[in-house]
C-alpha cells in the first residue's frame, strides 16, 4: 500500500459524516446518512406479520435474518403505488436494530456539508419529534434529509439535534 492509498484511507472517516445515500418516494428526493445504511437489495419475498403498525410491510429473510421492511411511503402518509423495477430495500442499522426501508428508487451517494444543510423550523412539529431533519441543497436539487432515529421510532421517541454527528460502525 503507497502512502497516497494511506491518506485516502485516513480521510474516509472525516467524510463519513456528510456523506448521504439519497432515494426517491413519491417524487421527492430524501437522504439519510451513510453511515447508517449497509446495503441496499431488491424486493423479496415477504412475510407478513400481523398486529403491526400499516407501514411495517412484514419481514424479510436476508441471508437468515429476519428484517422488518418499512414502506416510507406509508410511514409519510402517502398513497399506495405499485411497486416497480426500481423499488428496492434499503437496509439501515440503528445502534442493535436493523430495518429495511422499502423505497421507490435510489439515486446516489453524495456529500452534503453542514453549510448545504438548512434547518427550518417549521419542520420541526412540537407535539412529536419531526421524520425530516433539515434540508440538503446543493445546485438546483433538494433532498429532504431524515433523522433515522425518528423515522423508525413507533412511539415519536425525541432524538438528538442534527448537528450531532451519526456513529460510524
Amino acid at each position: 500500500m503507497s502512502t497516497d492509498d494511506l491518506d485516502l484511507v485516513d480521510d474516509e472517516p472525516e467524510h463519513i459524516d456528510h456523506t448521504f445515500l439519497t432515494f426517491y418516494v413519491g417524487g421527492e428526493e430524501y437522504a439519510v446518512p451513510v453511515a447508517n445504511v449497509t446495503e441496499i437489495v431488491r424486493l423479496q419475498k415477504t412475510y407478513v406479520v400481523p398486529d403491526v403498525p400499516g407501514y411495517i410491510r412484514g419481514v424479510i429473510n436476508l441471508r437468515g435474518k429476519v428484517i422488518p421492511l418499512l414502506d416510507v411511503r406509508n410511514r409519510f402518509g402517502l398513497a399506495d403505488a405499485a411497486y416497480t423495477d426500481r423499488t428496492v430495500i434499503v437496509v439501515l442499522e440503528l445502534g442493535d436494530t436493523t430495518t429495511g426501508l422499502v423505497v421507490d428508487a435510489v439515486s446516489e451517494v453524495t456529500e452534503i456539508l453542514p453549510d448545504q444543510i438548512e434547518i427550518r423550523p417549521a419542520l420541526r412539529n412540537a407535539t412529536r419529534p419531526s421524520m425530516v431533519r433539515g434540508m440538503g441543497k446543493r445546485a438546483n436539487r433538494v433532498s429532504f434529509i431524515l433523522d433515522v432515529a425518528a423515522l423508525l421510532a413507533a412511539d415519536g421517541a425525541p432524538t438528538p439535534p442534527i448537528s450531532a454527528a451519526p456513529t460510524a460502525r
